[in-house]
């Protein structure tokens, strides 16, 4: 039976990092995404298995089950996530219900139907939360309550799922992605946010998939229920 890492989020700045890397650590991987056009052209290029799969979906698992019956998971990361912005007196409950729905609840739908093939294999689960879920910034109500649910999930699983599952969680700041593209509008606006970091650059999809990739290979196997910064210092030290 063929032995896997599954990539939630393959077509982003972070998943297809961490396809790369896995590929070229000789690792077997599917990739999971929306796009299939953009899945294709990566699972043909890495010589990996995918599936179309939308986790806003209702029952969206069932297809993924089926796809990897015949597959042992020795590892998942989620590199699906979203930058909901805005100011709280402008957000509605559904904004909430929507980001907390794709930050967190797919996840557990994700984990609880793939929790004793990750057990038979020792897994390891990567989740993905962000620097706003500790340090406050305006209009970031939305995504900051998510993304701090998704810590509490870690924390929580971690101490559920061992010693047979490891669950880890990376927090960065503001990356380069798809999703940050109407954040990073011109190079002036990059330099102002690059500015608030002490590392003074904003980060690449590739700085949180090495993490991810230590994170689910058994390179990180004493390490669990982990929140780890992936932020240029600016949790820290900013």
């Amino acid at each position: 039976m063929k032995k896997k890492y599954i990539i939630f989020g393959a077509t982003g700045a972070i998943g297809k990092s961490l396809a790369n890397q896995l590929y070229d650590n000789k690792l077997d991987c599917h990739l999971v995404a929306r796009n299939e056009e953009q899945l294709k052209e990566i699972a043909q290029k890495l010589n990996c298995t995918y599936s179309v799969c939308d986790v806003l979906k209702i029952n969206f698992v069932d297809d993924l089950l089926k796809d990897l019956s015949d597959v042992e998971i020795l590892g998942i990361a989620y590199c699906i996530g979203s930058i909901d912005i805005k100011p709280f007196k402008n957000t509605r409950a559904n904004d909430f219900v929507s980001s907390y729905v794709l930050n967190l609840v797919a996840v557990t739908e994700i984990i609880r139907n793939f929790e004793e093939n990750l057990k038979r294999n020792k897994g390891s689960v990567v989740l993905f939360s962000t620097v706003a879920a500790k340090k406050g910034f305006a209009n970031h109500s939305i995504i900051s309550s998510a993304k701090a649910g998704v810590e509490g999930l870690t924390v929580a699983l971690a101490a559920e799922l061992a010693p047979n599952i490891r669950v880890n969680c990376i927090a960065p700041s503001l990356s380069r992605s798809k999703i940050a593209n109407k954040i990073i509008k011109n190079l002036s606006i990059e330099e102002s946010i690059a500015k608030l970091h002490p590392l003074k650059r904003i980060g690449e999809g590739v700085d949180s998939a090495n993490l991810a990739n230590f994170l689910l290979t058994t390179k990180s196997s004493w390490i669990t229920g982990q929140i780890i910064a992936v932020d240029g210092g600016r949790s820290t030290i900013a």
